[in-house]
């Protein structure tokens, strides 16, 4: 699969230069265009999402890569969404302000196509020791511009399966199938709600955001048949395949889901999981190492299978933070030798030793699925893992061909803005104040928008 090819930038992406040009001095306090601001001498400014992971980073980071090194690391740490918002608006304008960031595979083939990220290829051909090829092949892949450089380096990688909790499945008398449908989980959700006092059956994400709620909805869209676009670039949010598959979803949640849905996402659900109050969830496969951690009240009483399905054989996503270094920095040399580290052997085996190895930011290594320490401390959820994230496919993700590559987004600039525009319709839906059909209509109207600008191309 292949981008569109286009002979002048896309609105999307000249609003979002606008925006950022208009936005950066009140952001940063000292733009300084496109030679950059920066960190500069032997400190970098490190841009990223507040994910637990992230922050265990940033606590290791000073006594560990600074002590080795004697390069000081400046952290931002944000929310998703704020976070994505900043560093569109620093890469750009190429801006400098950040050297690295936490780039989505999403993002870092079109960051690389405008010419805002710094290739990494020289760097990892003289570093042996980071062992590039030992990076799992659909994560190395999706950090891979149409180029054929590599522009990114993964933190950790993930698909998506469902959880749910063993206890409580069998106090009920339930089984969970190996490989569940979607009408089974419905119907299993209906059957543990009210299991025990408080708990719900299920936790889907209804939190707004392209990123949160429209990423495990897009998953269901897929698997009952629907696509955003057809392979002629048709918008299809009004197809018979895409309304009853967010009718599932939506019916799902409000009969069945976590209390305050419309404002739940990853970190919410993640929340509801450890406290017991949901039986079952399906997100992230990253989530499995935050409930199995020492100390989790839930470690040991978590079951995994994966994604459920409808219509295909699979319906698991492809996703990666990774570290991107912005083209306008004045420190890339500095730069690549933090992704190294953060990315590197090493730095899981710090976190496995000083953390807990079920604590290791995995899914981007074939040797972690081989340590045999973290097989250990994993073994409820690692080859699970592995197996979706091996079989994984951005290409063809459903029943129909599609136009750009992606499972659970559409590879173009503009679906951040599409993505984020639709959630925030269906949101309301979940929330009771419109209906479906009504959300669905309204979102037709904005990826119509979208199609004009691609057909035909």
């Amino acid at each position: 699969m292949r981008f569109p090819s286009r002979r002048r930038p896309p609105r999307a992406l000249l609003a979002l230069a606008a925006a950022g040009t208009l936005l950066a001095p009140l952001l940063s306090g000292c733009w300084a265009g496109a030679g950059g601001a920066g960190s500069g001498g032997d400190s970098l400014n490190v841009l990223m999402v507040n994910n637990p992971q992230m922050t265990q980073l940033q606590k290791l980071t000073a006594a560990h890569f600074t002590k080795e090194t004697g390069i000081k690391v400046n952290f931002t740490v944000l929310p998703e969404n704020d976070v994505r918002d900043k560093i569109s608006q620093d890469f750009a304008n190429q801006a400098g302000q950040y050297d690295v960031a936490t780039l989505s595979n999403y993002e870092i083939p079109i960051y690389a196509r405008n010419g805002w990220l710094h290739p990494m290829d020289s760097y990892v051909a003289r570093d042996p020791g980071f062992d590039q090829k030992d990076v799992l092949q659909p994560i190395r892949q999706s950090l891979t511009a149409a180029d054929g450089k590599l522009y990114g380096e993964p933190f950790y990688g993930e698909s998506s399966f469902l959880m749910y909790r063993k206890d409580v499945f069998a106090a009920k008398g339930l089984t969970m199938p190996a490989r569940p449908t979607w009408q089974q989980v419905a119907g299993l959700a209906a059957k543990a709600d009210g299991a025990r006092p408080g708990m719900k059956g299920v936790c889907l994400r209804g939190l707004p955001g392209w990123g949160e709620m429209t990423a495990p909805l897009t998953t269901v869209v897929n698997t009952f048949g629907g696509t955003w676009f057809d392979k002629g670039w048709k918008a299809r949010l009004d197809s018979p395949e895409f309304e009853r598959a967010t009718k599932f979803y939506v019916g799902l949640v409000r009969e069945h889901g976590e209390s305050g849905a419309a404002q739940s996402g990853f970190a919410e659900c993640l929340n509801d999981m450890t406290q017991g109050k949901v039986a079952m969830w399906y997100d992230a496969t990253s989530a499995a190492g935050l409930l199995e951690a020492a100390g989790s009240p839930v470690k040991g009483r978590i079951g995994y299978v994966p994604a459920p399905v409808e219509r295909t054989r699979s319906s698991g996503w492809l996703y990666t933070w990774a570290w991107g270094i912005q083209k306008a920095s004045r420190n890339a040399d500095k730069a690549w030798k933090f992704v190294s580290w953060a990315s590197g052997k090493g730095y899981e085996r710090l976190v496995g030793e000083q953390v807990g190895w079920s604590d290791v930011p995995a899914g981007k290594r074939a040797s972690t699925y081989t340590n045999p320490a973290y097989r250990k401390a994993a073994g409820a959820f690692q080859a699970m893992t592995e197996d979706a994230i091996q079989n994984a496919r951005p290409g063809d993700p459903g029943v129909q061909p599609r136009p750009a590559p992606g499972i659970q987004y559409v590879g173009i600039p503009e679906f951040t803005d599409l993505g984020t525009k639709v959630s925030q319709e269906i949101s309301a839906a979940v929330a009771g104040r419109q209906s479906v059909e009504e959300a669905l209509r309204k979102s037709q109207q904005l990826a119509s928008k979208i199609s004009k600008e691609y057909e035909g191309r």
